[in-house]
């Protein structure tokens, strides 16, 4: 070996070291690619307005306010505009116009002219099955919730407890505010159905053969659905999505509990990766495992809805399930699960009169969007969209408004059997039965032998005409006052 030459080993092994080096510093001295926005998508809900960045790779977003005129401004460095703000369309949000301008060289600037005052946040998405890179910014819109900071019944009932035991006895009563009360009117209430069009906005659903969106299809069923629902009395509908946006799935829920909805339905349309699957099902919450690994993956597919929509991960979702505990709870989830399971069957008999059943009972899995512990909740999938046959179905007005009566049809059946307390058919119920009466609401303290001898009534007589057998009755309940 002549000397001074180095081995080919060693020369291989200085060269894997050196090259990356080179590539490196070459890399590093390179000016960063810029991020390109290659689309930009604005979707107007009610209570808020989502502007969707579509960007060829991750951007670091600035976005603050101004005042006098009131503007968004929302700053991308190292970015550059591939699309036309012009072509959106700002219709129902608070943005009046859109401008574009490049900032220090090589950064773009986007501004939002506003007709209100806006909340803004932002985040970023990374890629998934839908999308690539994408640069949320909300704009949400103060006040306009329905309730701002909702008190939860069921928390609220574990906290009374929890503070009578602790105290040893049962919570103190004010003797006086219990005193002789005259029967209060019948509430004579609407039954709240809370009807959940899934998907929506950034997130399109299934997508059919012909191209069908899951999200138009559900939309127009659950605005036939709310219809049929608010033409009949003694029940209205709340609609959790009236529009082409997206509501995420915790936030679906929290909606309904604001509304103080007695039920509530998701409607969606199934998908399979074969043509030949059709039918309807019918799905309810499981609390431990699902009822079929159809149930399961369906489950999976739905609750990654978030991901596609567009929801901040970093945010507190406030999930109720750590406030699911004690004895209380276990009994008013089984209620709740009883009555889903109860109004499921309904709803998937009168299914099966105008369409196939792709199962013939009420399936179970872990949906996100049905883990409300005090409202019983179904997620309805009314076909196949990805069967051409039941895609061209879903399309049709008349097969739509036949879906959408089936489903009332199993609610309202439920209802007419069970109608709450303090419902107008639960008023109506107790008129046909005969016999005049007034009404008294139990208060706190309140025992059966003493609202006997109040109004006067004997006591058997009064658990008769209340059909109560034992002495169990609970405040808020309202007991009919035979008249003698």
């Amino acid at each position: 070996m002549t000397r001074g030459v180095l081995p080919s080993r060693r020369f291989a092994r200085l060269a894997g070291v050196l090259l990356p080096l080179l590539a490196l510093a070459l890399l590093i001295g390179q000016p960063a690619r810029a991020a390109v926005v290659d689309n930009l998508r604005l979707w107007a809900a009610p209570d808020h307005a989502r502007l969707v960045f579509d960007l060829s790779s991750p951007a670091e977003a600035n976005v603050f306010t101004l005042e006098n005129p009131r503007r968004l401004v929302i700053d991308l460095p190292s970015s550059r505009l591939a699309a036309d703000p012009a072509r959106l369309d700002l219709t129902g949000s608070a943005i009046s116009a859109v401008r574009s301008g490049v900032r220090d060289g090589d950064g773009l600037r986007i501004v939002l002219d506003l007709e209100r005052e806006v909340a803004p946040r932002h985040f970023s998405l990374a890629p998934n099955d839908q999308y690539g890179h994408r640069l949320v910014v909300d704009l949400e819109y103060p006040g306009e919730s329905a309730v701002e900071d909702p008190i939860d019944p069921i928390e609220a009932m574990i906290r009374e407890q929890e503070m009578a035991a602790r105290a040893g006895e049962a919570p103190a009563v004010d003797e006086s505010a219990v005193a002789l009360q005259q029967a209060q009117p019948h509430p004579r209430r609407d039954i709240i159905i809370a009807i959940d069009p899934g998907h929506g906005g950034e997130d399109p659903g299934a997508i059919g053969p012909a191209g069908t969106r899951e999200k138009d299809v559900v939309l127009q069923i659950g605005r036939r659905l709310q219809r049929l629902v608010d033409e009949t009395p003694g029940f209205r509908a709340v609609m959790i999505r009236d529009g082409d946006y997206y509501v995420g799935l915790r936030q679906r829920i929290r909606i309904a509990r604001e509304q103080r909805a007695d039920f509530f339905v998701s409607v969606h349309a199934d998908a399979f990766n074969s043509p030949r699957p059709q039918g309807s099902s019918v799905y309810a919450l499981s609390q431990s495992g699902a009822t079929s690994e159809a149930a399961q993956w369906l489950a999976d597919s739905e609750n990654r809805a978030d991901l596609i929509g567009g929801v901040d991960g970093g945010l507190s979702l406030n999930d109720h399930d750590e406030v699911l505990r004690g004895v209380l709870m276990d009994l008013t989830l089984t209620a709740t699960l009883n009555d889903s399971l109860s109004i499921g069957g309904q709803v998937l008999e009168r299914l099966g009169r105008v369409n196939r059943l792709h199962k013939s009972r009420v399936e179970q899995a872990g949906f996100v969007v049905l883990k409300s512990p005090d409202i019983p909740s179904l997620l309805v999938e009314t076909g196949f969209i990805s069967n051409p046959d039941e895609e061209r179905r879903l399309r049709d007005s008349s097969h739509q408004q036949g879906l959408a009566e089936a489903i009332f049809a199993g609610v309202r059946e439920h209802f007419q059997r069970n109608p709450p307390p303090t419902s107008l058919l639960a008023w109506q119920r107790d008129q046909n039965r005969g016999g005049g009466s007034n009404e008294y609401r139990i208060q706190p303290g309140d025992t059966l032998s003493e609202i006997a001898a109040r109004h006067r009534v004997p006591l058997g007589t009064l658990k008769q005409v209340n059909e109560i057998n034992g002495d169990v009755i609970r405040v808020g309940q309202v007991l009919r006052i035979p008249q003698s």
